[in-house]
């Protein structure tokens, strides 16, 4: 698995490296389609580090590049939709992002070039016959879900040695979130830990996930990188700490007041999908692009939350952290 992951890593990082002409746009107004799963205000600031990642290549907004964005407001139904008609529109690209927003892309298109900006296992979710080839319209970055998502499992039983039971709460409407629970049943079992399953995929399902997980004798909560979910962080920490319950996310999960996160850097890969975007704006097919795997990841440690649950973070949870939100 690791020399499978350097040799995508090494291949990808040939193809995308600057070449000659970088920063030099094409001289074409490129017109980007932007698919996303949620919101203006949720996405936003991850499209803005898109943005940026075509301004340090020397692309001007409203000169070089225009922005055509759809948003389905977390409701993934719509995505099939929004995006049929961003083909319409007949944009350039299609910038998208996680399982439900690239296969809405790919179903919509088979001509039109689509970057994925982040998602999960992009083979195990038939985004991709392989990261190394991908062939066809799409590219981007994509991330072993079920490990990421295990790793979280081995970290809430560092930082609580006492954990018995583990809720995950998914999106059952999103398949990138289920394909990943073999590999996170897995690591539970090896840590001792059994791990109950929880759908959400509305934010009025959210009061109804925790009920089901109290009434489970869960000790503890994985929330998982869905759009929906990370667009509700917020409100998803609230009810975990509501409820008594330390948990573990993403990085804006903990940001939000979740106890822990360990994940994807954001803005990092969204500001890379810049990169693939140039890189096919001056004539390179995306097929021939492999997919990146995020190579910056976060743990970080919430201590307001762990004082507010009154538990101890024991101190080597603490040295690994790259942050701690005192």
């Amino acid at each position: 698995m690791h020399n499978r992951r350097r040799l995508i890593l090494g291949a990808a990082a040939v193809l995308l490296a600057p070449r000659a002409g970088h920063g030099q746009p094409t001289g074409k107004m490129q017109r980007i389609g932007f698919l996303g799963s949620t919101s203006r205000r949720a996405h936003g600031p991850f499209l803005d580090a898109f943005r940026a990642g075509l301004r340090e290549r020397g692309y001007v907004e409203g000169k070089d590049f225009t922005i055509e964005a759809r948003w389905a407001e977390g409701e993934y139904g719509r995505l099939p939709a929004l995006a049929a008609d961003l083909v319409r529109q007949n944009v350039d690209l299609i910038l998208t992002h996680g399982t439900p927003g690239a296969q809405a892309a790919k179903a919509a298109t088979s001509t039109i070039p689509i970057v994925i900006a982040v998602t999960g296992d992009a083979v195990a979710t038939g985004v991709v016959p392989s990261l190394a080839r991908p062939g066809g319209n799409v590219t981007g970055s994509s991330f072993f879900f079920g490990e990421l998502n295990a790793k979280r499992i081995e970290m809430l039983k560092e930082a609580l040695p006492g954990l018995k039971r583990v809720a995950a709460v998914m999106n059952d409407t999103n398949v990138g979130n289920v394909v990943t629970l073999e590999a996170m049943s897995r690591t539970a079992r090896s840590v001792g830990v059994d791990l109950v399953q929880v759908f959400a995929k509305s934010p009025d399902d959210f009061e109804g996930a925790f009920a089901q997980i109290v009434k489970a004798h869960a000790d503890a909560v994985v929330v998982y990188e869905d759009a929906l979910f990370i667009a509700q962080a917020e409100r998803l920490a609230a009810l975990a700490t509501r409820h008594r319950l330390p948990s573990v996310g993403f990085r804006e999960y903990a940001d939000a007041g979740g106890l822990l996160a360990f994940g994807v850097n954001f803005p990092d890969v969204w500001r890379r999908a810049a990169v693939f975007a140039d890189r096919i704006f001056k004539g390179a097919r995306p097929g021939d692009l492999p997919m990146e795997q995020p190579q910056k990841f976060d743990t970080i440690v919430n201590l307001r939350t762990a004082k507010a649950l009154k538990l101890p973070i024991p101190p080597k949870v603490l040295r690994r952290a790259d942050s701690v939100i005192e």
